[in-house]
């Protein structure tokens, strides 16, 4: 993960000041959620504890360089909540994500299977973010990690989930 350009800022102005801020938040966010996959991951594979692990990327990774690479900042509140909610919740989760989709969450690939429930917990919990954002972003971190036809499943599960837990938003 590296830095993308910064936001422009116009001194002065506070209208763009506003939406300079909005956009690095927005930004921010996608860290997180990028992060938190990664994170979900750790847990699964790593053997971590939900709360190691997220210290770890809140005082080892974000805005630090990690061999040659500078990892983005991130939403620390908004990344712990994913995680959290991703590992705390994984069986009530696994459940909505079998209700999507024609297989077991745990014959997918793990970053994909970290990925779903990351979206899963957005889409259940995080009623202040719009489900076309959540889908949008997850379809995104999935172009991130997938050449394959993993984006389409990701957007086919999310999809069915958001129409089922948010059908007055799709």
């Amino acid at each position: 993960m590296t830095d993308g350009p910064a936001a422009a800022r116009t001194p002065g102005k506070d209208k763009n000041k506003q939406k300079s801020g909005d956009a690095q938040m927005l930004q921010s966010r996608s860290v997180a959620r990028l992060a938190a996959v990664q994170a979900l991951y750790q847990i699964e594979f790593g053997g971590g504890k939900a709360e190691e692990v997220i210290d770890e990327f809140i005082n080892h990774r974000f805005g630090n360089e990690i061999d040659g690479d500078r990892y983005a900042e991130a939403d620390p509140d908004f990344f712990r909540a994913l995680v959290r909610g991703g590992s705390g919740r994984q069986e009530e989760l696994d459940a909505l994500l079998k209700g999507s989709m024609s297989r077991e969450p745990g014959r997918l690939d793990g970053i994909l299977r970290s990925l779903l429930r990351a979206a899963a917990f957005e889409l259940l919990a995080r009623k202040d973010v719009p489900a076309r954002v959540i889908l949008s972003e997850y379809i995104d971190v999935a172009h991130a990690f997938y050449a394959g036809p993993e984006p389409k499943l990701v957007n086919g599960v999310l999809d069915n989930l958001a129409r089922h837990l948010r059908p007055q938003e799709v």
